[in-house]
This record gives C-alpha cells, sequence and structure tokens, in this order.
C-alpha cells in the first residue's frame, strides 16, 4: 500500500482528481498503508544483523542478493511502477526516476543494504507526508461528517424522510434535538439554540429566534423546530464551503507553482551531472574507478532528489488553508495565503461588516414614565413592518402594549393614531414640523435615527435607534494597525454623519459615506493608483460584489452576507467577526514563514552534501539524511501551522 503514498505525491504533481486525493490521504492513516515498509524494515535489519554480527559464509552467497531484493520489493516495486506511469505520460525526469537509477545502482555495486535504505526511507518520507495531509484535511473531513443525510419534509400531512436534494424551496423541514440542519431555511418555531462549530469554528451555542435564518449544517440543541426550506440543497451553506474548501487547493501559491516548475528543469540536470560525473572523470583522473566515481554519483542522485521542496511546499500552504478553516476563515486557494501577507490597506464597509446590520434601541428620553411612554409608541409602530418599528416592538417587548385606532402613515415621515382617546404622532423631525409641534433643536443635531413621539401636539420625547458596533470592531482596528496595515478606509452607503461617527468610534481616519455602488468603485480604483502593496477590501452585501471584485484580495462576511458577495470574495469569513481579519493575515503569514524555512533547509543541507558527495566525503547514508532527512524535517515543520495558536 506504500503505492498509495506515492500515488498522493503525484496529485501534489499533476493536481489530480480532490475525491481521490482525499481518499488516499485518508489511506495514509491505516495501518495497512504501512506494511509494506514495517517489512522492508525488518528484512534490511535482520541483513545488517546477518552481514555484521553473525559471520555466516552461507549468507554471503546468492542467498544475501536474493534477501536484500526481498527487502526491496514491497517498497521499490510501487515506485517502479510510477516510473513506468510517469514516463508513459511523457514525463520522464521525475523524482521515482532519481531514486530507481539510485537504488538499483547501489545494488549494480554490491550496497545492496543501502540499496534498500534509500528507498525504505524515501517511502517512510512518503507515509510521513500522508500522515501530514491527512492531518491538514481533517477540517474538510469534519465539514464532510456534518452534510445531513436525509431530511424530514411535510407532504401530504405527514413529515417524510427523503434526501436533502430532493427537498425544495418554501417547503417545510422538521429537526430534532440533536440533528442536524439539512437545508438553509428560516425558522418557523419561536426559538432554538444551534451548535455552528460546524460552519464557523465557534464553541459558543448561537441562539436563533423566529423568522431569522439557519443554516444547513448547524446542529439544533434545544427542541424540535421547524423551518421554511429557502434554498436548494445545492446551493445551500454547507454545500458552499464544501466546494469552496475542496478546491482551494488547485490555486496555486506562485512559491508553489515556482518550485513545480523548478523541479520539472532541475531533475533532468541532476541526471545529466550525475551521469557526467561517472564518465567526465575518466578523462582527468590517472588512478580512474569506476565503481568508486558510480558510487559518488549515486549519492549525488538521492541528495539531489526534490522530495523536500516537491512535498514541503504544497503541504505548507494546505496546512495554512486547514489551519485557516479551523478558524471559521475560508481561503479560496494557496495562491490568496501569499497575497494577504502583502496587504498594506484595508477597506471596510461599514453595515453587516464592522456593525451588526440590525437596528436596535440605543436610547430613551422622555418626561413621561416609560411604560406610560413606550404604551403610546408601540400601539402604533406594532402596526408598521419598518425595521426601524420592529426594533421598536422588540425592545417593548415585555412591556403591556394597549390598544391604536385611526392610525394613518404619512409617508416618509411616520405615524398618527389614536391610543386611550389621545391623538400620538410617531417619526421624524419632519413630521412634527408638519403638525406644527415645536421640539428641542439639538435633536436635528443627532446622526442616529430618532423616532420622536407627541402626545396631543405636544412633543413627549424621543428613542434614539442605532445599529451596533460589532464587540470585536474596535480591538481589530488597533490590530490591523499593529500588524502593519498603513491604511484603513471605511466606505458606506449610510450617511455620512453616521459613517463619521462610527469611524471616530473605532479610530478610523479616511471614512467616505453616502457611497452608491459605483461610488465604492471608484474610490477603491483612487486608492489602487496610489498603492505600494495589496489592497483587501472587507464586505457583505450584494453592493459589496463589484468592489470585492476589483479589489487584490476580497474578504467576504459569510454567515449572513449575501451570496453575489460571497461568491466573488477569495476570502469568506464564516464567523462574520472583523476580528478574523487579523487572524486570516497572521496564518497567510505564519504559512509564509514555515515555506521559507523548507526552502532554506532543504537548499543548505543538499548544497553542502552534494559538495561532499562529489567529493567522496558523503557516503549514501548522509544521502538520505540530506533527502529522506530534511523531507521529513519539513514536513513536520509544515504541520506546525496546525498547532499554531491565532487570535
Amino acid at each position: 500500500m506504500a503505492e498509495t503514498t506515492v500515488h498522493d505525491h503525484t496529485h501534489h504533481h499533476e493536481n489530480e482528481d480532490h475525491d481521490h486525493a482525499d481518499h488516499d490521504h485518508g489511506d495514509a492513516s491505516s495501518f495497512k498503508t504501512y506494511i509494506p515498509a514495517i517489512t522492508s524494515f525488518v528484512m534490511l535489519l535482520l541483513g545488517v544483523v546477518l552481514d555484521n554480527l553473525i559471520k555466516n559464509d552461507f549468507f554471503n552467497t546468492y542467498l544475501r542478493l536474493a534477501w536484500y531484493i526481498l527487502a526491496y520489493l514491497p517498497v521499490g516495486l510501487p515506485v517502479l511502477r510510477e516510473v513506468y506511469e510517469t514516463a508513459s505520460k511523457g514525463q520522464i525526469f521525475t523524482e521515482f526516476l532519481l531514486m530507481s537509477l539510485a537504488t538499483i545502482g547501489a545494488f549494480g555495486i554490491g550496497e545492496y543494504p543501502e540499496g534498500v535504505a534509500v528507498m525504505l526511507f524515501y517511502t517512510i518520507g512518503e507515509l510521513f507526508q500522508g500522515a501530514a495531509v491527512s492531518r491538514a484535511t481533517k477540517n474538510i473531513k469534519a465539514l464532510l461528517d456534518v452534510r445531513p443525510d436525509t431530511a424530514s419534509v411535510y407532504r401530504n400531512s405527514v413529515y417524510q424522510i427523503v434526501k436533502p436534494d430532493t427537498v425544495l424551496v418554501d417547503e417545510t423541514i422538521q429537526i430534532k434535538v440533536g440533528e442536524k440542519v439539512p437545508l438553509d431555511g428560516e425558522l418557523l418555531s419561536e426559538i432554538s439554540s444551534f451548535n455552528t462549530a460546524a460552519l464557523t469554528g465557534e464553541s459558543k451555542p448561537r441562539t436563533i429566534r423566529k423568522g431569522e435564518p439557519v443554516l444547513a449544517g448547524m446542529l439544533n440543541l434545544d427542541k424540535v423546530i421547524e423551518l421554511k426550506v429557502k434554498k436548494e440543497f445545492k446551493d445551500s451553506s454547507l454545500a458552499r464551503i464544501l466546494d469552496l474548501v475542496q478546491n482551494a487547493t488547485s490555486r496555486k501559491a506562485k512559491t508553489e507553482l515556482f518550485i513545480r516548475r523548478f523541479a520539472a528543469v532541475y531533475t533532468p540536470i541532476i541526471f545529466f551531472l550525475a551521469l557526467a560525473l561517472v564518465l567526465v572523470p575518466f578523462l582527468f583522473v590517472p588512478d580512474y574507478q569506476f565503481k568508486v566515481w558510480l558510487y559518488r554519483a549515486l549519492v549525488f542522485l538521492v541528495v539531489s532528489c526534490p522530495c523536500a521542496l516537491v512535498i514541503s511546499i504544497p503541504l505548507g500552504y494546505f496546512g495554512g488553508i486547514g489551519a485557516a478553516s479551523a478558524n471559521g476563515i475560508l481561503f479560496k486557494g494557496s495562491n490568496f495565503l501569499d497575497l494577504i501577507t502583502k496587504v498594506d490597506t484595508v477597506v471596510l464597509d461599514k453595515t453587516g461588516t464592522l456593525t451588526h446590520g440590525v437596528f436596535k434601541v440605543q436610547k430613551l428620553v422622555s418626561a413621561l414614565p416609560e411604560d406610560e411612554f413606550l404604551g403610546y409608541l408601540v400601539a402604533l409602530e406594532s402596526k408598521s413592518t419598518h425595521p426601524i418599528a420592529k426594533a421598536i416592538v422588540a425592545y417593548a417587548a415585555a412591556k403591556n402594549w394597549v390598544f391604536a385606532s385611526d392610525i394613518a402613515e404619512i409617508a416618509g415621515m411616520g405615524l398618527r393614531g389614536v391610543v386611550n382617546g389621545k391623538v400620538i404622532l410617531a417619526g421624524n423631525a419632519r413630521l412634527l414640523k408638519k403638525f406644527g409641534i415645536d421640539y428641542p433643536v439639538d435633536l436635528d443635531q443627532i446622526p442616529e435615527s430618532i423616532v420622536m413621539v407627541a402626545v396631543d401636539e405636544v412633543y413627549a420625547g424621543y428613542v434614539l435607534i442605532a445599529d451596533e458596533i460589532k464587540s470585536d470592531a474596535q480591538d481589530t482596528i488597533k490590530c490591523l494597525q499593529g500588524a502593519g496595515i498603513k491604511q484603513i478606509v471605511l466606505l458606506s452607503g449610510d450617511k455620512l454623519s453616521i459613517v463619521k461617527k462610527v469611524a471616530q468610534e473605532l479610530g478610523i481616519q479616511t471614512y467616505h459615506g453616502d457611497l452608491l455602488p459605483e461610488d465604492k468603485v471608484s474610490r477603491l480604483e483612487a486608492l489602487q493608483k496610489n498603492k505600494t502593496g495589496k489592497i483587501a477590501f472587507v464586505g457583505d452585501g450584494i453592493n459589496d460584489a463589484p468592489v470585492l471584485a476589483l479589489s487584490d484580495i476580497g474578504i467576504a462576511m459569510g454567515a449572513m452576507g449575501s451570496d453575489a458577495a460571497i461568491e466573488t470574495a477569495d476570502v469568506v469569513i464564516q464567523t462574520d467577526q472583523p476580528s478574523k481579519i487579523v487572524t486570516a493575515i497572521a496564518i497567510g503569514k505564519a504559512t509564509k514563514k514555515v515555506v521559507f524555512q523548507n526552502i532554506t533547509l532543504a537548499f543548505v543541507v543538499k548544497a553542502a552534501v552534494l559538495i561532499l558527495g562529489a567529493g567522496g566525503l558523503a557516503t549514501m547514508w548522509e544521502a538520505v539524511f540530506a533527502d529522506v532527512g530534511v523531507a521529513l524535517l519539513a514536513i513536520l515543520n509544515a504541520v506546525r501551522i496546525q498547532k499554531m495558536k491565532f487570535l
């Protein structure tokens, strides 16, 4: 089954089918995969014991050769098969060919144990790679595990168990306690708690109320609930996330692409240099011995094998994508892990990105008792579907409502009605002016939305309605500034006075309000003309899609963001927390650092042993360390990304 790990290695080269790759990586963790390597190791160990500790003439015959060939075959055959398969596709000069030539050559000059050892340690390196990739993909597999197999849909007056992909939009489904939500929908039940860890990486349960969205992949914790399906299975949040993560490895970082191109040119050069190392000394060395120079060439081949680079570089990026998904951040390609490290300007949308995008009553000012004031106000607002009216009703949910009659809506101003025989007005300043009612003039200076109330043509007070700033927004701005971001810009379609207030609260120096989608695009284009590094734009709405596409790296808020924004973005933040922008940059930098360390380690060690090997000062055992040892160290270094703690 060592063949499996070798095939894994080929996947890194050829970018073949992801499902096949995932399957192979899963096999790398099973015991069967290790049997060929264990068999070869035991036989090699016994052979070395017979060679050195038990002086037995009968083992120095053909039996010795047969013994080491049998030890070689379990690990050597899969690699030899790869040489044949890649050669048949026109790829002759691969690391498989280098390893095969080196080990067969070792047998040719009688260095049987070394021939077996080189192939054995090469296979062990491949097994380590398979295990490391399995670890890196565990978050993706966790997502696959939360994909529900069935849905309980209400049809013909009963609930029927069906496949999720057969459920239609606007059908009603039921989810019992402990069951996974199979499709995106709107909660029909009053309230329930959900575990959203599979989607967002957050362990804290989330409370969702009637009318609010529930996403596929969430786990119902509270009670039996009903949902109205809003999206088909293939369009659900979970299906989209799976597609994004599974396809992420197809978009390669420049470093990764360079290493592949480098390996394609490097391998044939090494082959011909090794050939020259055997033949050229014949012309210049007086006491030329073919066996000595062939051995040096074989050492040269083993040392030169680009395994450490070809394995560890993609694995480093793969680990970065895995670490990000564990933190509720989805990179759509390893190229964006590289790009995010070059960002020096972050442009932020306001509503839904830095604020919750939900109106809430922030303040109530009235000379009347609060219950009486709210009674008048809610009696009118409960009849309206406006978001501000809903915010007022939600705020007063526990209060005793009173009945209103003769309610009339005055377009663009507010409501008028009769409550307990009193005429009540509830609306903006223009409404009170229309009826000639005086109110404190300083209220005109308040940037947020306010609803004024008048009772029998006398001003009675107001409530202030505002969108709440997210709890981690302020820390996000400070951390971005601390992370070397030179410029932070706030762009919003909201009125300038509100944008200014939010910017000042968060410590953002540059801000623009009253922007249409095309205005945001023109502002970003102006920034791009003067940029030194890369520009990241963070948004969540449909109107943000053009700017997300135009920016160097687009980051979308994925939990409540629009489909258009999520599809256009390069990075999706599943938790809707702006602080995850800082985490994404930190993961990008950590990944880049690990990849650079691996490249440096591989080149320095290989260069040193190459020089020693060409001069006859390094044996096949040093070559094994330079190749397989460096590959193992590089793999272990890449796996570190999975264990790192990020903000």
